[in-house]
């Protein structure tokens, strides 16, 4: 494609060269520059991308793409260089752009929240498989076309980058999706990922504390989320969270809520709570609909209400939706069991206060005798919330161990004093453990049959572990399978 194609309708400043050449590759990272590649330079987190100019050019960029004064070394092979105000701002819609903006041709239904993203698209993803359209999904848990998982990479652990997210996009349109379910986080939308994409449906689940490391306070992080509203046509919120009045009122999309508690368009009476599912109503079209969903806990309901609420507004038949719900297996490290006749052993992603508060008050409700948990915190990332988990894990387990998450160039060891912080220093119902193995270990020891509880908490689906120096492969659900095997 041109380049002056993949600039169209973009503000820049040409300083050298001819835009009318052939470009191949758009990249951000100087070590992915191929010849005809166009090297785009970011100024990220940790490094800024006009320091790696000259390592482009020697690996064959034709253009480079810059917002800051730059005294090149060399121009090499170069054909041209162009200023821009922001790099970042521009991206994605580059990206759109080079690969045909294929959004366009999608129904694009993003979900952003602190908690709940995961488990509601993945409901979403079941229910609307059942349509003739095929569905797509982006999320934590990775790719997917229909139920098929897509072998491919992406940098960030929620939503891919600009041109990552854009790539997929496009594979996904040249194999006849029409559907796209997509977890948004309060990152992608903050660092402009999104911003050349229109949603069908903006979905918002709850916001509470996390990730003030990179959006410094609460008012920020809700701004952050509030972005997903202004490119979607539709707007899904959990009104019983206070945040969605602020959202409605910063917006000018169609909007439709669901609650628990407040009146809503959409709201779930006759709750029942049993220890391995949930059962409520929802008046639709002055109909009281049941609903079934296979997974405990109150925020359960949060998730199948705004899974509910998308399905029917993408036209899907109530009748098939509580079908889908009803037989929905378990999504991978939310509130997952592992087998066992004689433990109850529950893998879980919760690594947030309210999504620990959320699955600890849970397992209290059905554990009969001892709760024990194992958690830890991740490096590098809010250590705010740290005493607050710790806080909150003292007040709903018998027991906890304090172990390593992802420390990454933290030492383990100060992130569980700060988590000990929160403790009650009066149970003192604790002990430390960095090692994960070693902790999951400790607490399988400790528990006596399956009328007492172990919930491992932090990592759910993922299968690495981050230090300083190195990731290695770690699966808590593998871990405590070998630990099963050999007692």
């Amino acid at each position: 494609m041109l380049i002056k194609k993949i600039f169209s309708e973009i503000k820049y400043n040409l300083i050298f060269g001819d835009l009318n050449i052939e470009a191949n590759n758009i990249v951000t990272d100087s070590r992915q520059v191929n010849k005809n590649s166009i090297f785009f330079c970011i100024s990220g987190l940790k490094n800024d991308g006009h320091n790696f100019i000259n390592n482009a050019i020697d690996n064959g960029a034709e253009c480079v793409v810059i917002d800051k004064n730059i005294c090149f070394r060399k121009y090499g092979n170069l054909k041209a260089i162009i200023k821009v105000n922001s790099v970042r701002e521009i991206l994605s819609f580059c990206a759109a752009n080079f690969f045909g903006r294929p959004s366009d041709d999608l129904n694009l239904i993003g979900i952003t929240g602190t908690n709940g993203k995961t488990s509601t698209a993945y409901f979403v993803n079941k229910i609307l498989m059942s349509q003739k359209e095929k569905t797509g999904l982006i999320g934590t848990l990775g790719t997917k076309i229909r139920d098929k998982k897509i072998n491919f990479y992406y940098s960030t652990p929620t939503t891919p980058d600009a041109i990552e997210l854009q790539k997929i996009l496009f594979m996904m349109k040249n194999e006849n999706v029409k559907n796209v379910i997509m977890e948004v986080s309060s990152h992608a939308l903050a660092l402009n990922k999104t911003d050349c994409i229109k949603f069908k449906i903006g979905a918002f689940t709850n916001i509470s504390q996390d990730h003030l490391d990179f959006h410094a306070d609460m008012k920020n992080y809700l701004d952050s989320k509030n972005l997903l509203f202004k490119n979607s046509e539709i707007g899904i919120l959990n009104l019983d969270d206070n945040s969605s009045e602020y959202i409605i009122s910063n917006n000018s999309c169609e909007f439709l809520t669901f609650s628990i508690n407040k009146s809503s368009d959409f709201k779930a009476e006759n709750i029942n709570l049993k220890n391995d599912s949930v059962n409520f109503d929802v008046k639709i079209n002055n109909e009281l609909e049941s609903f079934y969903l296979p997974i405990p806990g109150n925020f359960s309901i949060y998730n199948a209400l705004c899974a509910i609420v998308i399905s029917y507004t993408m036209g899907v038949d109530i009748n098939l939706i509580r079908e889908k719900l009803k037989n929905i297996d378990g999504v991978p490290g939310r509130i997952q069991k592992v087998p066992s006749e004689k433990y109850n052993i529950i893998i879980d992603y919760a690594h947030s206060p309210d999504s620990l508060e959320n699955i600890l008050k849970t397992a209290r409700e059905f554990t009969e005798k001892k709760l024990i948990c194992v958690f830890g915190c991740g490096g590098d990332r809010d250590q705010l919330k740290r005493p607050m988990m710790g806080k909150i894990a003292s007040k709903y387990c018998d027991y906890c161990i304090l172990t390593s998450d992802n420390p990454r160039t933290e030492d383990p060891e100060k992130i569980i004093n700060d988590i000990k912080f929160g403790f009650d220093k009066k149970k003192f119902n604790y002990e430390t453990e960095i090692d994960r193995h070693k902790a999951i270990e400790k607490a399988i020891n400790n528990l006596s049959d399956n009328k007492d509880t172990l919930v491992i908490s932090g990592k759910g689906h993922e299968n690495y572990q981050i230090f300083a120096d190195r990731t290695i492969h770690f699966d808590d659900f593998e871990v405590v399978e070998k630990i099963l095997s050999s007692l």
